[in-house]
């Protein structure tokens, strides 16, 4: 198996760290690598999601095999799910491509959502504002950075809330389509400048936290605000003052880890 490859499924084990997520399950020279995903989805994270790649030991010279398994789907929406992976990944170039193919995993599970909800109704929670928590990797080009999330809020009708501190942090109010077009950007546009001075995307962006808005949020919720932190407790201080303590909570352990 080629360097690249390896060094890819480094990347995606830094990316997807936290317990359960990402392992190796196989790794032979005969049979090549298999690693396994588990990732989150969908409204407030409650679409449990196992991606199964299993890598030939001419990878990336050939496409991965891909399996899907959730409990959240019916198996028709596996496959389908699955077409659509093993379909993008014989459009890409033959070079390393799971990190493309995780990420489209992630859209593919949120459309799937999104017509199940038209069908039974619940497609409405479209039109309803809600709240997003995004975790960001890194701001090193801040001016840039900045002029464009606030551009992005601004052409998308969302609020903005964006600290810099320890974790850099979005805290974005609107329409869930606008905030799924707001993430999409994030991740395929080249919005910051690597460590060594290329621009690059935000790929390794997280969402926190995805939650129906409260009225008294969307009142404490205006415009678009740059705020700096230093540390825990004045970020605590500034969820407070949003009313939003409670999802602060859901995610301290990620923020404080």
């Amino acid at each position: 198996m080629s360097d690249a490859a390896i060094e890819e499924v480094s990347v995606l084990s830094s990316i997807y760290c936290r317990d359960g997520e990402f392992q190796i399950v196989q790794q032979s020279a005969q049979d090549g690598l298999v690693v396994q995903l588990n990732c989150t989805g969908g409204r407030g994270g409650t679409l449990n999601v196992s991606a199964v790649f299993h890598l030939h030991p001419s990878y990336p010279s050939c496409p991965p095999h891909i399996s899907i398994s959730t409990t959240s789907l019916s198996k028709i929406q596996c496959h389908n799910i699955r077409q659509k992976l093993m379909t993008r990944a014989a459009e890409l170039p033959l070079e390393p491509m799971l990190l493309q193919l995780v990420e489209y995993l992630q859209e593919c599970v949120e459309q799937t959502e999104d017509q199940t909800g038209e069908q039974d109704g619940t497609g409405k929670d479209n039109q309803q504002e809600w709240t997003a928590v995004l975790l960001l990797d890194h701001i090193r080009s801040r001016n840039r950075y900045i002029r464009l999330l606030e551009r992005w809020s601004q052409q998308l009708q969302l609020t903005c809330r964006l600290l810099l501190g320890p974790n850099p942090l979005i805290i974005l109010l609107g329409e869930r389509p606008n905030i799924k077009e707001f993430c999409h950007r994030l991740r395929t546009v080249k919005v910051d400048v690597d460590s060594s001075g290329k621009k690059c995307k935000e790929r390794m962006m997280k969402v926190l936290a995805e939650t129906p808005c409260s009225s008294l949020c969307q009142h404490s919720l205006q415009g678009f605000v740059v705020k700096d932190y230093k540390s825990l407790s004045e970020l605590t201080a500034v969820f407070e003052e949003l009313n939003l303590a409670e999802l602060y909570q859901q995610m301290l352990p990620t923020l404080s880890g």
